[in-house]
C-alpha cells in the first residue's frame, strides 16, 4: 500500500464514519492493476468489528442474472425472511429460491437497500464489489440504485471498476480515480535489482503496482542480474493488461500441467464453490492435490469451500492463456458438473461457451434463461441470453425472432444503442408478421431514443400498412406507439395522419381533435376513462389526451394509475415516462412541490436507465416550478441540457416546454418582452394551437405587460375558442382572466370576476395569478382597499407556493396600494427549515405512514427515515408524530 495514503484515509474515513452510524459510498477506478483489489483488501483489513460482505465480477459469467447479487448475499440469507414479504418474495425469486416472477423491479432494489440496513443492524457493514464491470447488470443495477438511497444504515460500499473495460455500467457514484506510483514508491516495490533494470521496469510499468510487480517477477536470473536486451520487455507501445498478462502467463507456464487445468476450470467457474471446480477439473483428470502448488505460488486463496484468485487479472490470463480446446473442455465439465448441482440457468451458459457452431438444443436452454430473467425483470440478462440463443440458431427465421425478442429487452432494460445493434442483425425479409412488428418496434426505440421522433413515428406507420394485411390485430399498437412518438415530435398533421388510419379507440380522439370533430374526441375520452386498457401505452395515452383536453384532475388520476401499473408489472422502462405524465398534471394543478418531487425522482430513474429523450424532457418539466420559485440559475442550466437534445432532433414538445420555462421565468422576473420572445419561439415549435394551449394565458401575458397587445391577439382568440369547445372550468377560467387584459376596460372587471369564481377548487396557483392582475388593475383605477383584498390574496397564495418572483410582485403592488406586506407563514414557518428529503418523510410520516411504508415509498431505508425524523423533528419544535400531524395540518 506504498504511495496510497490520500485513498487509505478516505476509505478510513469513511469506515470511521459507519462506526458512528452514517453510510458512505465510493467508485475506486482506474487502469489493471493499479491497486483497487489492494484498497479493497486494505479497506477488509481495517474493518475492525464490521461484517464484511464481498463478491468479485467474472467477466464469462457476466450474463448471468443476479448471480453477483446472490454470490453476495450468501453469509445474510438468513436475514431475508425478516423483510417485509413483498421485498422478501422479490429476493427469493431472482434468487431462484421461488419460482415466482417479479412484477416491480424496484421491489428488488428496495429489497437490496433494505438487506444492507438489516445487515448493519448490530454494527457497521462493509460491502466490497470487486471488478463491477464484470458483474451482471441486474446485479450492479440494483446495488448502486441501493447505495444511491444509503444514509443513515452504517453501511459502507466500495465498488472496484476498471477503467476502460466493458461490461456493466457503474453510474451515479462517487469516484476515487486510483493513479500510478511515484518513482520512489515505485522502486520501493523492485528492491534487488541493478538500477538499469529498475529504470526499465518502472518504464514499462508507468506506476502500475501489479505490473512492477509481476514484470519483475518474470524477468530471468540473467535479466535480473542486469543482462537486460533492447527487446528483453514487452514493446512499451503494448497495452498494459497485455503486458500483465504475459507477466502471468510466464508464471502460470512454470505450474505442472494438472495444475494449469485447475486453474483454467477456475478461471472459467462463477459459482466460487470449490466443490464445484473439483467436480469440474475430475472430468479432465485433475484432482484436490494439484490445487496446491498454485495456492502455494499465491495464485488463488481458499477458504472452507470458497475459492477466489488473488486477483482478477491472474484469472484472465489463466482462462485466455488457455488453447481454445482447453476451454471448451473446461466449460463442458463446468457444464454437467452444474447440471448435477441443479443449476440450470449455469449450465446453459457453459453450454453456449463450448458451443463452436450452431445447436438448438443450447440455444432452447439459453431461451429459457432469458424467458426466467425475463419473468424477474433482469431484462439486460434476457437481452444476453436471447441474443447467444440467436447466434446458435441455424434457422434464419427462428435467428431474427431471437435477435428481436434480445432488442426488444435490450431497450427494455435502457440499452437502446444494444437495442439498435441488435436489431442491425436480424435477417431481412421477416416472414413471421408479429416478428416484423416486434423489429419495427425497436428500430422505433432507437429512433425515438437517439434520433427524430418523427422517424420512429413513420417507421411504426410503415410497419402497421404491412402488418395488417395479415395481423389487422396488431394495426391499432401500432398507430397508438407512432402517435405518441409524433405527440413527442409537437407535429399535429403527422399526429392526425395516423390517427385516421385506424377506427380504434383510442386513436379516434386525436383524429377528432385534430381533425375537427372535438365532441367526437371528448367522447372517445370519456369511453377511455370509463373502460381503461390493459396495456401501458393505451393507459398513458388516456391520461395524456386528457391532459391535453384540460381535464387535469381526471389527467393525473390516469398517471397515478399508469405509474401504479408500471411498478406492479415491472414495465420498469416506461416509468419516467409514466412519472413525466405525472409531473404535467401536477404542474398544470399548480401542485409545484409535488411536481418536483416526482420528477427528481423520473429523472433519476431515466438518467439510470440511458433514456436520454425522456430525461431532457423530465429537464424541461423541472425547469417548470424552478422557474415559478425564480431559481434563475437551475432553470438555465435544466434547460440548456432540455435543449441541447431536443433542438437537433426535432422534438418538438420538449423544446417547447422548455422554452416555456424559460418564458414564464422571464415574466416572474418581470421582463416582459424577453418572456414574449421565449414563448413565441415555443409556440413555434408546435404545429396546432391546441399543442401550445397550456402556455397561451402566460404568452398573453407577456405581449400586454411589454406594450405589445397585439401579439397578444392570436392566441387570446384561440384560447377562448378551446376554452369554448373542451368546456374545462381551468381553462375558461384563464380565458376570462385573458380577455380582461386585452379587451375593453369597461368589461374587465366583470372577467376578472368570473375568471376569480371559475378558479374556485382549482389550481392555487392560476388563481394567485388572476388575483395579482386584478388587484393591479384594481390600483391603476385607485381603488386601493378593493386592491388591496385582492393583492393580499395573490400574496397569500405565491408565498405559499414558494414563488418568490409572483410574491414580490404582489408585496410591491400591495404597498403601493398602502397594505401590509409583512412576511407570512411560507417564509419564515418551521417547515420551511427542512430540507426536500426531510420535508418528504415528514409529510408521509404525518399522514401516518410506517418508516417501513415511508421507506418503501421515498426508495429508503428505514434507517434513513427515523434519522431523517431524528433530524427534522428539532427543528419543527415537536416530539412525536402526533404533534407532527397537528402541527402540519395548521
Amino acid at each position: 500500500m506504498r504511495g496510497r495514503y490520500a485513498e487509505r484515509e478516505r476509505i478510513e474515513q469513511l469506515l470511521t464514519y459507519a462506526r458512528q452510524g452514517t453510510s458512505g459510498v465510493l467508485l475506486v477506478h482506474g487502469e489493471a492493476g493499479i491497486g483497487k483489489t489492494a484498497l479493497l483488501d486494505h479497506a477488509a483489513g481495517q474493518a475492525h468489528g464490521a461484517r464484511v460482505l464481498r463478491v468479485e465480477g467474472i467477466e464469462s459469467e457476466m450474463e448471468m442474472a443476479f448471480g453477483g447479487l446472490h454470490q453476495l448475499f450468501l453469509p445474510v440469507m438468513d436475514l431475508v425472511d425478516a423483510l417485509p414479504e413483498p421485498q422478501a418474495a422479490a429476493l427469493r425469486s431472482v434468487f431462484g429460491l421461488s419460482s415466482d416472477s417479479v412484477r416491480d423491479r424496484f421491489n428488488v432494489g428496495l429489497a437490496v437497500l433494505t438487506l444492507l440496513s438489516e445487515a448493519a443492524a448490530d454494527g457497521p457493514l462493509l460491502c466490497l464489489v470487486d471488478d463491477a464491470q464484470w458483474l451482471d447488470q441486474p446485479s450492479v443495477d440494483m446495488l448502486t440504485f441501493a447505495a444511491r438511497r444509503l444514509r443513515a444504515e452504517g453501511v459502507v460500499m466500495l465498488f472496484a471498476v476498471r477503467d476502460g473495460a466493458p461490461g456493466a455500467a457503474v453510474k451515479g457514484l462517487p469516484p476515487l480515480l486510483v493513479e500510478g506510483l511515484d518513482r520512489e514508491d515505485a522502486a520501493a516495490l523492485v528492491p534487488g535489482l541493478p538500477p538499469y533494470v529498475v529504470d526499465r521496469v518502472i518504464e514499462e510499468a508507468r506506476g502500475n503496482p501489479l505490473a512492477l510487480i509481476e514484470l519483475s517477477a518474470a524477468l530471468t536470473p540473467a535479466q535480473r542480474a542486469g543482462r537486460l536486451g533492447p527487446s528483453a520487455l514487452p514493446d512499451a507501445a503494448a497495452g498494459l493488461p497485455v503486458r500483465l498478462q504475459d507477466g502471468f502467463l510466464e508464471q502460470l507456464r512454470r505450474l505442472p500441467e494438472a495444475a494449469q487445468v485447475v486453474l483454467l476450470v477456475a478461471a472459467a467457474d462463477d459459482t466460487g464453490d470449490l466443490t464445484v471446480v473439483l467436480r469440474a477439473a475430475g472430468r479432465l483428470g485433475s484432482a484436490v492435490e494439484d490445487l496446491e502448488p498454485a495456492e502455494r505460488a499465491g495464485f488463488l486463496l481458499l477458504s472452507g469451500q470458497a475459492l477466489r484468485f488473488r486477483h482478477p487479472l491472474v484469472r484472465y490470463a489463466a482462462y485466455q492463456g488457455a488453447p481454445l480446446a482447453r476451454r471448451i473442455a473446461a466449460h463442458r465439465a463446468l457444464a454437467e458438473a452444474l447440471g448435477e448441482a441443479g443449476q440450470a440457468h449455469r449450465r446453459a451458459w457453459h453450454l453456449a461457451a463450448a458451443s463452436t457452431g450452431p445447436d438448438e438444443g443450447v440455444a432452447e436452454e439459453l431461451e429459457r434463461v432469458a424467458e426466467w430473467a425475463d419473468s424477474r425483470q433482469a431484462m439486460a440478462s434476457a437481452s444476453a441470453a436471447y441474443e447467444r440463443a440467436a447466434h446458435l440458431t441455424a434457422d434464419p427465421q427462428v435467428r431474427a425472432r431471437r435477435l428481436v425478442s434480445a432488442a426488444q429487452r435490450a431497450a427494455d432494460a435502457g440499452q437502446d444503442e444494444r437495442c439498435g445493434a441488435l436489431a442491425d442483425q436480424v435477417p431481412l425479409p421477416l416472414e413471421d408478421p408479429g416478428v416484423a412488428a416486434s423489429f419495427a418496434r425497436a428500430r422505433a426505440v432507437v429512433e425515438l431514443g437517439y434520433r427524430r421522433p418523427e422517424t420512429a413515428a413513420r417507421i411504426l406507420v410503415d410497419s402497421a400498412e404491412l402488418t395488417g394485411v395479415e395481423r389487422p390485430d396488431m394495426t391499432g399498437s401500432l398507430l397508438t406507439d407512432a402517435v405518441h412518438a409524433a405527440f413527442s415530435a409537437g407535429d399535429a398533421p403527422l399526429i392526425e395522419e395516423i390517427a385516421l388510419r385506424s377506427p380504434a379507440l383510442v386513436l379516434a380522439v386525436p383524429a377528432g381533435l385534430f381533425g375537427g370533430d372535438v365532441p367526437g374526441a371528448l367522447e372517445a375520452v370519456r369511453t377511455l376513462v370509463d373502460a381503461p386498457a390493459d396495456g401501458v401505452m393505451d393507459r398513458l395515452m388516456t391520461g395524456i389526451y386528457l391532459q391535453l383536453t384540460g381535464d387535469h384532475a381526471a389527467a393525473r388520476e390516469a398517471a397515478v394509475g399508469v405509474v401504479a401499473h408500471c411498478r406492479d408489472q415491472g414495465v420498469s422502462g416506461w416509468l419516467p415516462t409514466a412519472l413525466h405524465l405525472l409531473v404535467q398534471t401536477e404542474l398544470s394543478l399548480g401542485h409545484h412541490d409535488e411536481a418536483s418531487a416526482r420528477a427528481v425522482e423520473a429523472l433519476q430513474l431515466a438518467e439510470y436507465y440511458d433514456l436520454a429523450h425522456r430525461a431532457a424532457h423530465l429537464r424541461a418539466a423541472l425547469a417548470m416550478p424552478a422557474a415559478v420559485r425564480g431559481e434563475e440559475e437551475r432553470v438555465r442550466t435544466l434547460t440548456d441540457e432540455a435543449l441541447a437534445y431536443t433542438l437537433p432532433r426535432g422534438v418538438g414538445r420538449g423544446t417547447a416546454d422548455a422554452l416555456w420555462a424559460r418564458g414564464l421565468l422571464e415574466l416572474g422576473l418581470g421582463r416582459a418582452e424577453a418572456a414574449l420572445e421565449q414563448l413565441e419561439a415555443a409556440c413555434g415549435e408546435v404545429t396546432h394551437p391546441l399543442l401550445c394551449l397550456p402556455l397561451l394565458p402566460d404568452l398573453i401575458e407577456a405581449a400586454v405587460r411589454a406594450g405589445r397587445p397585439e401579439r397578444a391577439t392570436d392566441a387570446a382568440r384561440s384560447l377562448g375558442e378551446w376554452a369554448t369547445a373542451l368546456g374545462r372550468t381551468g381553462l375558461a377560467a384563464s380565458a376570462r382572466r385573458c380577455q380582461a387584459l386585452t379587451g375593453p376596460d369597461g368589461e374587465a372587471e366583470e372577467r376578472f370576476v368570473a375568471a376569480l369564481a371559475l378558479h374556485e377548487g382549482g389550481s392555487a396557483y392560476d388563481r394567485a395569478r388572476t388575483a395579482l392582475l386584478y388587484g393591479e388593475w384594481l390600483r391603476r383605477l385607485r381603488r386601493h382597499i378593493d386592491a388591496r383584498e385582492q393583492l393580499r390574496a395573490a400574496l397569500d397564495g405565491f408565498e405559499r407556493l414558494g414563488a418568490r418572483p409572483w410574491a414580490d410582485r404582489a408585496r410591491t403592488e400591495l404597498g403601493a396600494a398602502g397594505g401590509e406586506t409583512g412576511l407570512t407563514a411560507r417564509e419564515d414557518g418551521p417547515i420551511s427549515v427542512l430540507s426536500p428529503q426531510e420535508r418528504e418523510v415528514v409529510r408521509l410520516a404525518a399522514a401516518g405512514a410506517s418508516n417501513r411504508e415511508i421507506g418503501a415509498q421515498l426508495f429508503l431505508s428505514p434507517r434513513t427515515v427515523g434519522h431523517h425524523l431524528y433530524r427534522a423533528f428539532p427543528k419543527l419544535g415537536v416530539s412525536s408524530r402526533t404533534e407532527l400531524a397537528d402541527l402540519l395540518a395548521s
